[in-house]
């Protein structure tokens, strides 16, 4: 037989695409239409009824960024379309085929029912099947005109980020809005030649299986009349049913089909935009549920469910319909689908008590698994914090995007740090908007790695990036799929039923010990980094409020308890760890925002703070600790004055001088306590530090070097930064001013002033306290430059075989070199509060209060010494998708740390971050709770959430080894049980003379429940 593939194959694309598809569509009419321009920020549909509108024609521009018009759409079916499937099609003039981040809209009934939505790839809403000639149709139809920020793919900048820039041009032009006929018949050979013409591509040319779908094809179009495709279109899908009949072959791999719809709860658009977003894909998605009675919708992210709920009760209610069904499955059981390196531990797990919470309360159910598809990374405390929430599995696919190792499993055992495993799975379709094409199949399989030991996987489909979800095509390409040969086999389940038949057949499955390291987006450690301050600051102000209110609802009669205002300030930060808002890899809106609501979230913290305090009483004044650790310590009185105090750990002392140590002495650039000895160059670099405790000098090279590197990475620029970076790059040593600006025997400061670049400036405080070895660096920047990253050095003489770095309720070792590739990878990486650098019997630890990104990297000097550098990522510049990121003011501090073991690394991080807090105070409780005990860390201090009056201590071991402990409480104690996460109890806590016994494995979290008696 003669080769006639290409012949074959070029006939049914150009009969399906020119002759098929346009055929889809049996006749149309036109809408009557108006529009009414909506000023300023969305309204309610209610003020839209009452608006005035005006006639609008086809082909008319529309919609200025960020703006709504709302059209008024009237038409009757024509008499002769009874008994016909009549729908509405509308094209708001949608460029491109990206759902969710263009022109998008929800109809509405005039009574302000929702409807569905319209997005490029969705236009249809149904009216009638059959439908009644004469019947008249009615909508109301809110349409976003939301910019395409990256239309230009990523060549150019924009200023549509933000609507205070983004000026008022129309940016869509209405392309039509008809009633029409769907062909059903025509509708359905589409499909049919699409799945079947997919998967014939997808097949070698030796597979026989690909010759006999092309010669069906062949033969079927043979049938195809081109001038009565709508009568042809019978025959023509009989003549394919035989080789769409085939089923798969018994060993074939198992796709499990979840419907998805990835909604970022900001990106490229602000959070009141998602609001509306998820308002028209869950439309869709209650919509196709109740076309198709085997589609199962998968669902995160609490927030945007309680979006709807306020803002959209009837589509809530929808939903709610559809979860009783089983046809929507909450998943995920977070708050929002959050970071996955940068919310501190005490963050991740109230991600995951408010998002189960929400589930449980709302509908009843318990969500099983973690659904973390795009996140950037994932740290090594994840498997534990899940695990205590109730989780058994978890779900993501990022790291698929590695840029330079394959991560070698699709489904394994993950171990986090303390040893705890949670089945986890990558779908190796390798994206989480799946639309079941025969090259998605196709590439399911051939990533899958697994083969041999398994042979399921799973596959979120529906568009997603934005929202509009699953369609009708994708579920009809799914049940054609459902047993075909040549293909994977798809079945639509639930993501619990996937991962207990993953669990079952794989339940030897390979093991994945620590960080998931995702080779890419290093940037998102650094990039805004206002916004991930503002994280950081509100993480621990929460810490500091919830204690101090516990403390005032044990000990001053009268005093409430805040619940509610912490739960709803609690949820405010929670939403911004979002994958997008944390990482600034968003839209200047979202970041101006953000910065807004953190302003506001402090303000409010502050005065809870303060109202607890108060509470205790007055007439005094006292110094208060937040800290988990004991603290002597400089702290300054309200006129600015030092004073050296000693507060005992979440407890509070009278603010009355304690003797140092040591004073402070200042000699020229030169500042020693008798514990550390700092000398300043003249370029304003740290020439010398002297550990005078242990004899030798900490730095091998000139500390606190400001290097400026040129910093444009291949692609995505605020998510970011690529090797090549370090290149190029400028020392930052001529300093304009380097003086003496504190000289006090408990304070001495020197202040360095530099220029630099676009009109940049950078001011720092390098000082040293009295009794402690810690020398801050308070930072000042005003920031001009563009695509530049800013790092601090500190070239320390130690030979370190890793570097540790603090994540969530502990800390991650990560080798300084680069033997192999998954080593060089990681040249960029995250951590919190600290880093340590340590060899046997000496270490160094860089502290901060605000940054992540770091790097460590070491050389030996030929002396045969050792130099190990650790390098703060201070602040960037990128240019898109916000031209004007991180330009402006920036303040934080970090400090040095010499002599430093882990413990005094964990301490000094707590008291950076939770500086002591002097008011006006006469009480003095007992602290709520005092851990006694290496390594056992109190984390967190609250009542319950139930509102029992229970407190609730969260710890954890902190230095990496077996920890035995007591912890006493300030009241008196009742009862004790150790609890999951949402403080359900697991068992009873052993209580030894009025105290809790305390035993911790490495990095164990452990939550307790104390009665008070």
């Amino acid at each position: 037989m003669h080769d006639e593939s290409r012949r074959i194959e070029e006939r049914v694309q150009r009969l399906h695409d020119q002759r098929i598809r346009t055929a889809v569509y049996a006749a149309t009419v036109p809408f009557e239409v108006e529009a009414w321009q909506a000023p300023g920020e969305p309204v309610p549909f209610e003020e839209a009824a009452a608006a005035s509108y005006e006639p609008f024609a086809m082909g008319t521009p529309w919609g200025p960024p960020w703006g709504t018009t709302w059209f008024r759409m009237r038409g009757q079916v024509p008499a002769e379309w009874a008994g016909k499937r009549v729908e509405a099609v509308i094209d708001l003039g949608f460029t491109g085929d990206w759902p969710g981040n263009q022109a998008e809209a929800l109809v509405h009934l005039t009574d302000g029912t929702p409807l569905k939505a319209v997005n490029p790839l969705n236009q249809y809403v149904a009216i009638a099947n059959p439908a009644r000639g004469g019947e008249s149709v009615d909508y109301l139809v809110e349409a976003a005109s939301n910019p395409d920020i990256l239309a230009d793919n990523f060549s150019k900048t924009t200023p549509l980020g933000d609507k205070l820039t983004a000026g008022d041009k129309p940016l869509y032009t209405f392309r039509a809005a008809d009633l029409a006929i769907l062909d059903e018949e025509v509708w359905h050979l589409d499909l049919d030649v699409q799945v079947l013409r997919e998967l014939m591509l997808e097949l070698g040319g030796h597979d026989p299986r690909r010759h006999e779908i092309a010669h069906a094809l062949d033969r079927a179009m043979d049938l195809l009349d081109l001038d009565d495709v709508s009568g042809s279109a019978a025959a023509v899908r009989e003549a394919l049913k035989p080789v769409l009949s085939k089923p798969a072959h018994a060993s074939a791999h198992t796709i499990s089909g979840v419907g998805h719809a990835h909604i970022d709860s900001a990106w490229l658009w602000p959070i009141r935009e998602t609001k509306r977003k998820t308002s028209r894909t869950f439309s869709n998605v209650t919509s196709l549920a109740d076309e198709y009675d085997d589609f199962i919708f998968a669902c995160s992210q609490a927030q945007q469910y309680e979006w709807v709920r306020d803002n959209y009760p009837k589509v809530w209610a929808r939903i709610q319909e559809s979860v009783k069904n089983g046809q929507w499955a909450p998943v995920g059981g977070m708050w929002v689908e959050s970071d996955g390196n940068l919310p501190g531990g005490e963050a991740v797990a109230r991600q995951f008590i408010h998002g189960k919470r929400f589930f449980m309360d709302h509908f009843g159910i318990e969500t099983k698994g973690v659904w973390l598809p795009d996140s950037f990374g994932y740290n090594a405390a994840y498997p534990q914090i899940a695990k205590l929430a109730g989780n058994e599995w978890f779900l993501t696919q990022k790291i698929s995007w590695n840029q330079t190792n394959r991560f070698p499993h699709h489904t394994f055992w993950w171990e986090g740090i303390d040893g705890t495993r949670i089945f986890t799975h990558f779908p190796p379709v390798d994206t989480y908007n799946a639309r079941f094409s025969g090259e998605e199949m196709s590439r399911a399989v051939r990533n899958y790695q697994e083969k041999g030991g398994a042979s399921r996987s799973l596959a979120p489909f529906g568009w997603g990036d934005g929202g509009g979800g699953p369609t009708r095509e994708i579920m009809e390409r799914a049940r054609r799929l459902a047993d075909l040969e040549g293909s994977a086999k798809v079945v639509v389940e639930h993501p619990d039923e996937f991962f207990a038949k993953a669990r079952e057949e794989y339940p030897d499955a390979p093991v994945w010990v620590g960080e998931l390291y995702l080779e890419l987006h290093r940037a998102t450690y650094t990039s805004q980094a206002r916004t991930k301050q503002g994280n950081r600051r509100s993480e621990h102000l929460l810490r500091e409020a919830e204690l101090w209110a516990t403390t005032a609802a044990l000990h001053a009669p009268g005093y409430a308890y805040p619940h509610e205002k912490l739960d709803r300030l609690w949820k405010t930060v929670l939403l911004h760890q979002f994958h997008d808002i944390l990482p600034g890899s968003s839209i200047a809106w979202v970041h101006r925002e953000a910065e807004a609501e953190y302003a506001r979230v402090a303000r409010e913290l502050h005065a809870l703070t303060a109202e607890a305090v108060a509470a205790l009483g007055t007439g005094g004044t006292r110094v208060f600790n937040t800290s988990p650790y004991d603290r002597a310590e400089v702290v300054r009185t309200a006129d600015g004055a030092p004073v050296y105090v000693e507060v005992p750990a979440s407890g509070s002392a009278p603010l009355t001088d304690a003797a140092p140590p040591q004073p402070v002495t200042v000699d020229g650039l030169v500042l020693d306590n008798g514990l550390v000895r700092v000398e300043v160059a003249e370029d304003g670099t740290l020439s010398s530090v002297r550990d005078l405790r242990a004899g030798r000098e900490v730095l091998a090279e000139p500390g606190n070097l400001l290097r400026l590197h040129t910093d444009l990475p291949n692609y995505w620029d605020a998510w970011d930064i690529d090797k090549h970076y370090r290149n190029r790059y400028t020392d930052l040593l001529d300093a304009s001013s380097v003086a003496v600006v504190e000289e006090d025997p408990l304070i001495g400061a020197i202040r360095v002033e530099r220029s630099f670049g676009k009109g940049s400036t950078i001011t720092q405080t390098i000082t040293v306290r009295a009794g402690s070895p810690r020398i801050d660096i308070e930072t000042d920047i005003d920031w001009h430059e563009t695509e530049k990253i800013l790092k601090a050095a500190f070239p320390v003489d130690i030979r370190a075989p890793h570097s540790s770095a603090e994540i969530q309720f502990g800390h991650i070792q990560r080798p300084t070199h680069t033997n192999t590739s998954w080593e060089a990878a990681r040249f960029e990486v995250s951590g919190h509060r600290w880093v340590h650098l340590g060899e046997p019997g000496y270490g160094v630890a860089v502290i901060n209060d605000s940054t992540y990104g770091h790097d460590v990297s070491r050389t030996v000097r030929e002396d045969g010494g050792t130099t190990t550098t650790v390098r703060l990522s201070l602040v960037r510049a990128p240019r898109i998708p916000d031209p004007e990121a991180d330009q402006g003011r920036h303040r934080f501090t970090y400090a040095l740390l010499p002599g430093a073991t882990i413990e005094d690394a964990v301490a000094e991080g707590y008291s950076l971050n939770l500086p002591l807090r002097v008011a006006d105070a006469a009480g003095a409780p007992e602290p709520v709770v005092s851990a006694e005990g290496e390594g056992v860390t109190v984390e967190a201090v609250k009542l319950a959430d139930d509102a029992s009056g229970d407190v609730v201590v969260r710890l954890y071991e902190s230095r990496g080894g077996r920890a035995t402990g007591t912890l006493r409480t300030g009241f008196p104690l009742a009862g004790a049980q150790i609890t999951d996460l949402l403080e359900r109890p697991l068992e009873d806590a052993e209580i030894t003379d009025g105290a809790v016994a305390v035993t911790l494995r490495p990095f164990q979290i452990l939550t307790l429940r104390l009665r008070r008696g």
